[in-house]
């Protein structure tokens, strides 16, 4: 049968997929608009599971704050290429996945793909853009976090490939617009210096001891008595808990400062007890976990 130019047009507008596969789904489906859509999506399918052994490795991270600093979310959305990663359809795709994470608070990646925003499926639209650009694309995680007694800050670094969400409770109301920007400035922190964990007695035991047995076996080889090994090992762990423990960091605005005597600052300027409970760090080239 002979389709028509707008028949196309109105599929492509309404799908986003290329003109020819638009006219070939209409084709097959006999004209069928309908027919023709599910048509689309199966072959966005088919497009997934052919792409699903590839890398995807590059991408976007994208946070949201709601709740009135309350809450936050924060998601990494893959790719294959930087090229696809910059275009207006994967944006749009990112921002609705995590437009969906904000309403509905899933718990999982699972659970995350079969909801819905505005009558459309997250698994059906991922299908979509999988047929219409031709890459895998993943959403690979994401996470939500809650304060009720604090503020939860975001940080986007340019180019959105890097994203941070900075937690600290027990904030008074009346000032949580003061510590907005201290805890903006420690997410940027977070950023550029990649801490392990925010306190030293959060820092794994078994990383602990195995940085202790470096610096014995280091100091061993250098010929320094059995009976100072610990002493030394002690003190190259405190330089290791200061560059690796955000609250012990030297402050990258200003190195005279630790990331802690901005808490303190704060706290005493306030009359306050305001302490940070966590952060989360995700960034395109991490490891997935």
């Amino acid at each position: 049968m002979s389709v028509s130019a707008n028949a196309v047009k109105e599929l492509r507008d309404k799908t986003g997929a290329g003109m020819m596969d638009c006219k070939k789904a209409l084709n097959e489906a006999n004209g069928d608009f309908e027919k023709a859509i599910e048509i689309l999506r199966k072959k966005g399918a088919s497009v997934a599971a052919k792409r699903a052994e590839r890398s995807a490795n590059e991408g976007i991270v994208l946070t949201k704050i709601f709740n009135n600093g309350k809450s936050a979310a924060i998601v990494e959305v893959n790719c294959e290429t930087d090229f696809v990663a910059k275009s207006d359809d994967f944006v749009n795709f990112v921002n609705f996945v995590i437009d969906i994470i904000v309403n509905e608070k899933p718990s999982d990646l699972e659970s995350l793909k079969k909801l819905s925003l505005n009558g459309k499926v997250l698994a059906d639209e991922l299908n979509a853009l999988i047929g219409k650009i031709g890459e895998k694309i993943e959403v690979s995680r994401f996470t939500i976090e809650n304060s009720e007694t604090g503020e939860v800050v975001d940080y986007v670094h340019h180019g959105s490939k890097l994203g941070v969400l900075i937690k600290a409770d027990n904030v008074p109301a009346e000032k949580a617009d003061i510590l907005k920007p201290v805890l903006k400035d420690i997410a940027m922190q977070v950023a550029a210096m990649r801490p392990l964990t925010i306190y030293r007695d959060e820092v794994d035991k078994t990383v602990v001891e195995k940085e202790i047995e470096i610096y014995k076996e280091l100091a061993r080889k250098e010929g320094k008595p059995e009976q100072i090994l610990e002493k030394i090992a002690v003190g190259k762990l405190n330089k290791f808990y200061e560059e690796n423990c955000l609250y012990e960091q030297a402050y990258i605005k200003d190195n005279t400062k630790k990331v802690s005597d901005l808490l303190t600052e704060f706290n005493k300027a306030n009359s306050s007890q305001t302490k940070l409970i966590l952060f989360r760090r995700f960034h395109i080239s991490d490891e997935k976990k």
